[in-house]
Order: C-alpha cells, then structure tokens, then sequence
C-alpha cells in the first residue's frame, strides 16, 4: 500500500515530501527483529522496553517508514520517513485497521466487558445468534470463532493469555470475518485492551457491562484507574447493557454515550428483569424474564447464581438486537456449559465424588464459585478446593483469596497457578497470610500432585473444585511455557486410584479403589 494512502486511511499526517510520500508499504510491525524491507515500524513504549530504542536496527533492516512519538538523533539522513503521532499505540490499531480496508465497517460490534463473566456472557450470546441462523464471529480468552471454524491467535508473547488479540491479529480476524460474511461479532473486551487502545477506530452497537471487582490493578495502579479503562469502552457504545445488581453500573451510567438499558437478578426497577427464580442445584437455573419486549421463562442447565446474571444479559442484548425469543429460549436450554466456566470433568470411573473446572482467578469470582457449590451441595458433602494464584499479578487478592477459600471450602489445596519469574513457594506464603490456620488444608507445590492428591483422598460426596486455570492448556513458571491439562490429569488419577470404580470402606467411610 503506498504509504500516503495508509496514512490518510489511518488519520496520520501524510509526508509532506511527495516523492517519499509515494513509497510502498509491504507490512507493518512493532518488533524491530520483524523488519523487512520496505516494512513500516512502530515504535510502541510497552512495559519491558521502548520501541524508540530500536529504531536503529529497524533502519538496518530496512523499515521505509517509522512511526513515533518523539524525535529521535537517527532520524536525520536515514533516508527512511519518520512520521510523527502523540500516540503510537492509537496509531497502532487505526493503521492495522486501514490496513485490513477498515473490516468492521458493515458489521455489528458488541463488546462485553467486566471482571468476571466476560467469556460465559460471550458464549452464550453466541449460542443465541447461531440459533437464529445470524453470521456471526466470536473473540474471546476461550478461542476466537468465525462462524464454525476456529481462528488461531498468534501472539507475540507466547507467555500471553490474549482475551482481546493485539491490532495485529485483531484486525486481521475481523478482516477474515467479513470476508465470510459474518454480520454480528461478539468481542470480549478486557481493561488492558481499552487501556492500551487496541479497540481505537472500532465503535461497537452494543456493549455489555457484568461487574467490577479489583483485579489487573499491577497493571492499572488503582479501582479508579481500572474503572475509567472500562468507562471509556461505553463512549464508543451506541447502546450500554449494564447490571444493577452491580454498584459500579450507578457511576458508569455518566459514561454512556448511547441508549442504557439495566438488568437485574434482584429487586430492583429496570428494563430486564429475572423474577420467579428457581435454583435448581446441579441441575442448573430457571427464571422468567421480564421487560417491555417480552416474558420469557428460561432456563439454563449451567449451575449457579452467576448463570442467572450471565443468562439474563445474554438474553436482554439478544433481543436489543432482535433474536428472536424462540432462538434464545432454545439455545440456553441446550448449551450445557462453557469451557472451563464451572466445567465438570466426566471422569471415565465409577466414582462417588465430582470435579469442577473454573476459572475463578479472583477474590470475587473465587467466592462465587464456593458459594454456588455450596449452594448446591447435599448433607454432609465436603467442598475441596484446589487453588493458587498466578505470579507477576497483583499480589493484593492473595491473602483475600486464602481468607475466602479457608472460610467457604472444607477442605483446601494450596498450590501452583502459573507462578512466571515469581517463586511458588513466595506466592503460596502471600496466600497463607490470609488464611485460617485452623481449618483443614494442605500445600503442596506441584499443581499436579494437588489434583491428583484431593482426587486420592477423596471421599464420598467431595464436591472438587479446580480453580484458576480454567479453559487453559498450559502452566507458566520461570522456565517458560509448558503444556498442562489439568482435565486430563484428573481423568488419569481418578482411573489410578479407582481402577475398579468406587467402593465404600466400612471402616472409616472413605472411597477405595483397591478394596
């Protein structure tokens, strides 16, 4: 592309000197070891190193063209254009987007942003569009889905856990997405991503709002900073569906550009509500749903209050979008889970206790994922949980975590969850710190023997919960990135210890495969 025409595409300053201004374009990057000739590079200023710092090698490599954000002793008589922006990372996403032909133009963007439930709500609204015959693509922490065929991600940092792509990718998938003809994207859409402008040229048709707890606050530095990242998401909304039930939805109010609409699993006076709400154990939630457009009686197979909020915000931003109640009412009947969302893992044994995977990875989702097993738990059945928290994150939420998981579990495993450049052991004494000594629990290091040890020593009844890891594949520590799944490893212990299915040992009451 010549570089005059991708720079008015992107809103840049075209050169002023014709004949540079004329130059080809053959690629854009950020990453100077990615230069080819005639390549444009950006210089970004991230958390680890300044792009301008490598202006140098790129020219050496032959960049056409850089983008900055400060002048630079190279840049006189490199013989390559230096183009000067106040934001480089804004200009990072509207030149990939000009890019690709500007590809979400056309298309409706619904963005669904929050602490938890970003992926349940995404999936499901999914769920509800495919069940109205809508094209439609899905980005999300889970996988990224063009109609039925799965997109790969191909990030920069292997390390990374990209729920919103970089431009790069971001740009290249909705590109791929209206070229198939997909008329309605959901896009999970996270605080860094708003924060570090990734989503800069979009506008979105809606935006859904789940809840706000502390989280990403390494990275944000406080809750207002946090709040205002996922604030700036509902001025470039059209319409806003935000959830009473949570007290951040009152201030957010004065952030929305476009129509609000609330929803409510409680009392409160809004435009959707859940009203005659039967919680139905492990068999799920039914609830009708009331508004100005319809009375719906719902009901979902997934367990838990969570499902109730998820369901009722899918199902309000589905209708705003006029699916019909038929399609909605189906696909929640018929969707039995999320991946890694309160997940059980079907054990291929006989045996008298349950595993749950849930990627509860915070105070907040950590203490709604006890709550609702106990919610549904029966008699004396025991909740064991396995857990740990992720290293190179904010180290705040450990101790709260340890005091929810001591006060709400029966038994608790305190383990590994991607420990990064961080000691295991480091981050287990954080947790510690918050807990109650007093009630049962154990550490061990390994993720693995955690699992496979709660599984062991199981007895009947154990509901297990495995939490942290969720829909992942994969476990983080100093050595790198390393594959891990934690269903298999449950799958496999339960057959090790109960080869022979499940037997009941009169003697104390414990489950026993070798009896």
């Amino acid at each position: 592309m010549r570089l005059e025409t991708l720079c008015s595409l992107a809103g840049l300053e075209t050169p002023s000197d014709t004949r540079m201004a004329a130059c080809d374009v053959c690629a854009i990057t950020i990453d100077s070891r990615a230069v080819v000739p005639g390549c444009m590079f950006v210089c970004i200023r991230g958390t680890r190193a300044d792009g301008h710092a490598f202006i140098e090698e790129a020219l050496q490599r032959g960049a056409a063209a850089v983008v900055t954000e400060r002048e630079v002793p190279v840049m006189k008589g490199s013989g390559a254009v230096f183009i000067r922006t106040d934001d480089t990372r804004r200009a990072l996403s509207r030149l990939y987007n000009a890019w690709y032909g500007h590809p979400a133009k056309g298309m409706k963007l619904v963005a669904v942003t929050g602490t938890n439930g970003k992926t349940s709500v995404s999936t499901m609204l999914k769920a509800m569009l495919d069940a109205a015959m809508i094209p439609c693509g899905l980005i999300g922490t889970v996988r990224c889905v063009c109609r039925d065929s799965v997109l790969p991600i191909r990030a920069i940092d292997p390390n990374a856990n990209m729920t919103t792509p970089d431009p790069a990718e971001l740009y290249h998938m909705l590109a791929v997405m209206a070229e198939e003809g997909v008329e309605v994207v959901v896009m999970e859409t996270t605080s860094h991503a708003l924060a570090l402008h990734k989503l800069e040229p979009l506008t979105f048709t809606a935006a859904i709002f789940t809840n706000l707890t502390p989280e990403h606050l390494d990275f944000h530095g406080s809750m207002r900073a946090y709040f205002e990242a996922k604030a700036s998401l509902f001025r470039k909304a059209e319409l806003a569906i935000l959830n009473a039930d949570d007290a951040s939805s009152r201030e957010l109010i004065r952030h929305c550009r476009g129509r609000v609409v609330l929803t409510s699993g409680g009392a409160h006076e809004v435009d959707y509500r859940a009203d005659e709400v039967d919680f139905r154990g492990v068999d799920g939630v039914a609830y009708t749903l009331r508004s100005r457009r319809a009375c719906i009686r719902l009901s979902s197979p997934i367990p838990g209050l969570f499902t109730l909020s998820n369901t009722l915000q899918a199902a309000a931003c589905a209708l705003e979008l006029g699916v019909p109640v038929r399609a909605i009412r189906e696909s929640l009947n018929t969707l039995s889970g999320v991946e890694g969302r309160m997940e059980k893992v079907k054990l291929e044994t006989a045996v008298d206790f349950s595993v749950f995977i849930d990627y509860a990875h915070t105070p907040d989702a950590l203490e709604n994922l006890l709550l609702t097993a106990r919610g549904f738990r029966r008699g004396d059945q025991r909740i064991v949980l396995v857990f740990g928290c992720g290293g190179d994150r904010d180290k705040t939420k450990r101790p709260l975590m340890g005091q929810i998981a001591s006060r709400l579990a029966d038994m608790v495993y305190i383990t590994s969850d991607n420990s990064r450049s961080e000691q295991p052991q480091n981050i287990i004494t954080d947790i510690l710190d918050g807990m109650d000594r007093g009630r049962d629990h154990r550490v061990i290091l390994s993720r693995a023997a955690a699992i496979e040890t709660a599984i062991r020593e199981a007895r009947a009844g154990d509901i297990i919960l495995l939490a942290g890891k969720g829909h992942e594949r994969y476990e983080i520590d100093a050595t790198g990135k390393h594959p891990f799944d934690e269903k298999a490893i449950a799958v496999a212990a339960a057959k090790a210890a109960y080869p022979h299915g499940w037997h009941r040992d009169k003697d104390n009451g414990k489950g026993n495969g070798d009896l």
